[in-house]
């Protein structure tokens, strides 16, 4: 059995889970989340614990045991606490602002480059060089802030880009200029 799998779901208080056929809810102080189970998987919740079962033992579904117990954890803690993802945006003159509910990112275009916030995502700009993406789903967050990122990753010779927070890069070396005296 799948280690992952088989370890059960804490539902702490103020989060409801509720199972109909296969979709499963999930309710809490932040906002409410739903996902359809594929053949095989169910949940069974059991007071303040949730657990993932699957009905065979193809590989199929010993692979979908540990990712749909994945899913339904980060919803549970999706709706009770909530994800968010930090990006840095380093250098000259690039920089961040709100206009309304859209990102405005200044990042050596001739434009500025705007991100429309999905529903359930926030931006929050700190600073000029920072931006701060949150919300319920983890797998949207990751999205919107990779998509952001995505926009102008940063390059390795003057590390100039947009990046994770504590993400590190390496900087290259350029290359080497050739001395007068060297041809002959």
């Amino acid at each position: 059995m799948s280690r992952i799998g088989k370890a059960p779901i804490e539902i702490p208080k103020g989060v409801e889970v509720k199972v109909e056929g296969d979709k499963v809810s999930v309710k809490g102080p932040m906002g409410t989340l739903s996902r359809t189970l594929p053949a095989g998987i169910s949940i069974v919740v059991e007071g303040s614990v949730a657990n993932v079962k699957r009905s065979t033992e193809t590989n199929e579904l010993k692979a979908l045991h540990g990712l749909y117990r994945m899913l339904v954890l980060n919803m549970v803690t999706g709706v009770a606490k909530g994800f968010e993802k930090r990006l840095e945006l380093s250098g000259v003159g690039y920089r961040a602002a709100m206009q309304g509910t859209k990102l405005s990112l200044q990042i050596g275009f001739s434009h500025p480059v705007t991100f429309d916030a999905p529903a359930g995502i926030a931006f929050k700009v700190e600073g000029q060089d920072k931006v701060l993406v949150s919300g319920i789903d983890k797998e949207l967050v990751g999205l919107i802030a990779s998509r952001i990122r995505a926009s102008k990753e940063v390059e390795p010779y003057k590390l100039k880009g947009i990046k994770y927070q504590g993400e590190y890069i390496k900087k290259k070396a350029g290359k080497a200029a050739k001395t007068a005296g060297a041809a002959k």
